[in-house]
């Protein structure tokens, strides 16, 4: 059983696509203190996987059994493939190592090591379209816009011009994907509201 761990954002489908197929996908929702962009739009959040046309389980994780809960989980799943979309940052890459040897599940990291520049290239140009659902306020103007193969070296030069990584590995900007190679169809939405949440632009939509 080959589990990817999707949030709907571009990186973790974009892993998927690179190590498809997967039988299911696992969404896990922590209790994190700064507002997920990808919690407060949960709806949409799962429409994107689902139109993946793979199976889903959703599990909103409680707050200081995160690990465990999770080697619990992908046992009860019987993963025996583990797919995550971390890129460079050392403790995520250590824990899920750790999370999934527990769970008796090999990690696949289909992404790791990647420069992130020629990531965020590589994903657009091979077909994937997203919507900006969050991002530092010096990103806030491309909150609620399309990014795609036409503009995703303009917005790289935006974020570099603010010192943030160009595939947002720091949270810097989440996104959502509204279509890919992957996609049975594409995801529609309505923005309902963008507002400032702690210093952080975030887009709600339906």
């Amino acid at each position: 059983m080959r589990v990817a761990l999707l949030s709907g954002g571009k990186d973790s489908m974009y892993a998927a696509y690179r190590a498809w197929p997967v039988d299911m996908g696992l969404m896990l929702v922590y209790d994190a203190p700064r507002p997920s962009p990808h919690l407060l739009n949960l709806g949409k959040s799962v429409e994107t996987i689902i139109s993946l046309g793979i199976p889903l389980v959703a599990v909103r994780l409680d707050k200081g059994r995160e690990r465990g809960e999770t080697v619990s989980l992908l046992r009860r799943l019987g993963a025996d493939e583990v797919v995550a979309g971390d890129v460079f940052i050392e403790d995520h890459l250590r824990y899920m190592e750790s999370v999934a040897g527990e769970a008796g599940a090999t990690l696949r990291e289909p992404l790791w090591g990647m420069d992130t520049l020629e990531l965020a290239y590589r994903i657009y140009g091979e077909g994937f379209r997203t919507l900006v659902i969050g991002g530092v306020e010096g990103l806030g103007g491309w909150v609620g816009r399309i990014l795609d193969s036409g503009n995703i070296g303009l917005f790289v030069d935006d974020a570099g011009g603010i010192g943030a990584d160009p595939l947002g590995e720091n949270g810097e900007y989440h996104t959502l994907v509204l279509e890919s190679p992957l996609h049975k169809h594409e995801v529609s939405y309505r923005v309902v509201d963008k507002s400032v949440l702690q210093g952080y632009v975030v887009l709600r939509v339906l």
